[in-house]
């Protein structure tokens, strides 16, 4: 019976060794092409989160000085982010904190370099939309409608776009072109939650302009059965 097993054995042995005589290489660089893929993945995410730790850390020199209300140390931080971690979403949050504190200490030219740069290279769509909207009202604000403009248009996350078209509105109103921003503020006044306090606002800026909300159709219908 032992014998029969040492047979056995010796003919798998000897299988297995002109498998992997044939097959041996390729299975090896699989083997190190998947084993190295995922050391690489599991680098990338060590890496990935150590940056942003280390961001983290440069955020809250940015949001200790915006609480003293100090713009130059603001502003160094936030360069200093740029430049170190640039694709983390503290860099971008830093932007957006120093463009508010930029405003505050009536630095526009430096809220709108800053709103540029996180609209521009931000990682989260969300973040790109907020700077979009600020740049936007800051453009209004110098009356630079056209350039106002260009920062609403293209892709918009739904969440955004009422505020958007509410934006617009201002942009087109301002601009002397009523039916337009009319058109805007409907768009807005529709995407709106029903229960939000700022629908008063935008019916205010409509009842400005000679009009009045526009009901859907569907609305209409199910409110006369």
């Amino acid at each position: 019976m032992a014998n029969h097993f040492d047979l056995e054995e010796q003919e798998q042995i000897d299988q297995l060794k002109h498998y992997w005589k044939q097959w041996g290489t390729l299975i090896t660089a699989v083997v190190v092409v998947v084993c190295g893929g995922f050391a690489s993945w599991n680098g990338y995410q060590y890496w990935q989160n150590r940056q942003g730790m280390q961001a983290a850390v440069m955020f809250d020199e940015v949001d200790s000085a915006a609480e003293a209300n100090d713009a130059q140390r603001v502003q160094r931080a936030f360069d200093d982010m740029k430049s170190r971690y640039p694709s983390t979403a503290q860099a971008a949050q830093a932007g957006l904190t120093a463009a508010k504190v930029m405003v505050e200490a009536k630095n526009i030219d430096g809220a709108k370099a800053a709103l540029e740069w996180v609209a521009k290279d931000a990682k989260f769509e969300g973040q790109k939309s907020l700077a979009r909207l600020r740049l936007a009202s800051l453009l209004i604000e110098q009356k630079a409608y056209p350039e106002a403009l260009k920062q609403l248009e293209g892709n918009i996350p739904p969440e955004f776009a009422a505020s958007f078209a509410d934006r617009k509105g201002d942009a087109l109103a301002l601009s002397g072109d009523a039916k337009s921003a009319v058109a805007a503020y409907q768009e807005a006044h529709a995407k709106l939650d029903s229960r939000s306090s700022y629908r008063r606002v935008i019916e205010a800026k409509l009842n400005s302009l000679g009009a009045k909300v526009q009901v859907a159709a569907a609305q209409t219908t199910g409110s006369s059965q």
